[in-house]
């Protein structure tokens, strides 16, 4: 899967011109804070399907963990290891219940 940083536009390009899955996660711009970035990525015509995330690093995290469970599908070893993950993750939240604290 494709992995694209700037300019915004690009994601939509690759889509058009490939059948891979590609994933758009818009950037935090100085002048729109990614609002922009994010208009750019997601307002794609029919057809033409880009798999667009949140603005910034928790559109980056959660596009990296889709990829991941995409693959797991296929790779026992990732499924386990995405589990695992995903428990801890649960578990740190219920220990801290402001999302905000947990990384």
């Amino acid at each position: 899967m494709p992995v694209l940083v700037e300019p915004a536009h690009l994601p939509g390009m690759l889509a058009a011109k490939t059948l891979v899955p590609v994933f758009g996660v818009p950037l935090v711009t100085a002048t729109f804070n990614g609002i922009d970035s994010l208009y750019s990525i997601v307002q794609m015509p029919k057809g033409i399907p880009v798999a667009t995330f949140a603005i910034g690093k928790a559109g980056a995290a959660n596009a990296a963990l889709l990829a991941a469970q995409f693959l797991s599908g296929t790779d026992n070893e990732l499924y386990e290891r995405l589990s695992i993950w995903r428990l801890k993750q649960t578990n740190d939240l219920l220990s801290n219940p402001d999302p905000r604290e947990v990384e």
